[in-house]
């Protein structure tokens, strides 16, 4: 085929899983960068004249949406579709869809660890160690069997967590309105008895306009005193100054963040530094499978709505 001929898709990064690329054989793919500002999208649709977006990085905005005049679909590499603007995509018919589940697993295994590594104090006891102490007399963890974890969100990603924590002898309780098939392990809850009772608390639900700041000094008060907190969702869910001043209260012992309200977040920002929160840079989807299953559910999803048809995924061989 003709590469002038080939209708375009527009992948906002700067690259995607070889296993995808053979799957759009068919597109001429545009990558726009790393990290492409709003200008950037502009600059490319208006080029371009994509017939599909494929996100990973960046927002996708009612301008972006309405100058590319062929678009019909924006496929999101993950799940979360809030750096997209929805409605401006639904006023033109275009399909907004997502690879749900596709790192379900990898930010399941991130969360996990942060819980760990805050009920366990392994990034203090790390730097006390290198410092040259050894703090075994003084220090004492928490045992996370047989308390209670509360997770806001049961998708794919909060169900393995659960799993997970069920494992290690946690007693789980969820809340999320619109979730389907929980096991019976698993103890749905209203928010109030949620923050009451839970020891721990892990958010694994998408960001919308009723959600915002869910975690604010308000809800953070009805915790239980040293309450663990960790967030592998988006970061806009938390009020980070009420964080801010929960944890040097002690009404959090601990937190581990993985997203944040501006990302990547300003420099000197109020986390930096400030013992009890751990910090990682928005990768808890970041692995290498992660990256294949989120390209190929990416470029199946385009398919689905280009071609009106399902591919099957092409690997390569091992």
């Amino acid at each position: 085929m003709n590469l002038a001929a080939k209708p375009v898709v527009l992948v906002t990064g700067a690259d995607l899983a070889d296993e995808a690329v053979r799957m759009l054989q068919h597109y001429h793919l545009v990558f726009a960068g790393a990290r492409p500002t709003e200008d950037d999208l502009l600059a490319l649709v208006r080029v371009h004249d994509p017939v599909a977006l494929i996100v990973r990085y960046g927002r996708v905005s009612a301008a972006v949406i309405n100058a590319a005049r062929s678009l019909r679909v924006i496929s999101k590499h993950g799940s979360g579709i809030d750096t997209i603007d929805s409605d401006a995509a639904q006023t033109r018919g275009i399909a907004v869809k997502a690879a749900s589940g596709a790192n379900a697993a990898a930010v399941a295994e991130h969360a996990i660890a942060l819980l760990l590594a805050c009920a366990k104090s392994v990034v203090p006891l790390d730097a006390r160690m290198h410092a040259g102490h050894w703090d075994k007399a003084t220090h004492k963890s928490i045992e996370l069997a047989g308390r209670c974890l509360g997770l806001i969100g049961l998708g794919a990603i909060g169900l393995r967590v659960a799993t997970i924590a069920h494992a290690m002898d946690m007693r789980v309780i969820g809340h999320d309105p619109y979730a389907n098939n929980v096991p019976p392990w698993i103890e749905s809850v209203e928010l109030p008895r949620l923050w009451a009772e839970a020891d721990a608390v892990s958010l694994h639900c998408p960001l919308t306009d009723t959600n915002k700041e869910l975690i604010n000094a308000a809800t953070l008060a009805q915790c239980r005193n040293g309450v663990l907190l960790v967030n592998t969702a988006r970061g806009g869910l938390i009020n980070e100054a009420d964080l801010l001043a929960a944890v040097r209260s002690g009404k959090v012992a601990c937190a581990g963040l993985d997203s944040f309200q501006q990302e990547p977040p300003p420099s000197q920002h109020v986390f930096q530094g400030q013992p009890g929160v751990i910090l990682s840079p928005h990768v808890g989807g970041v692995t290498q499978d992660a990256y294949v299953k989120m390209g190929v559910g990416a470029a199946r999803n385009v398919l689905q709505v280009l071609e009106a048809r399902m591919p099957e995924p092409v690997f390569a061989a091992s």
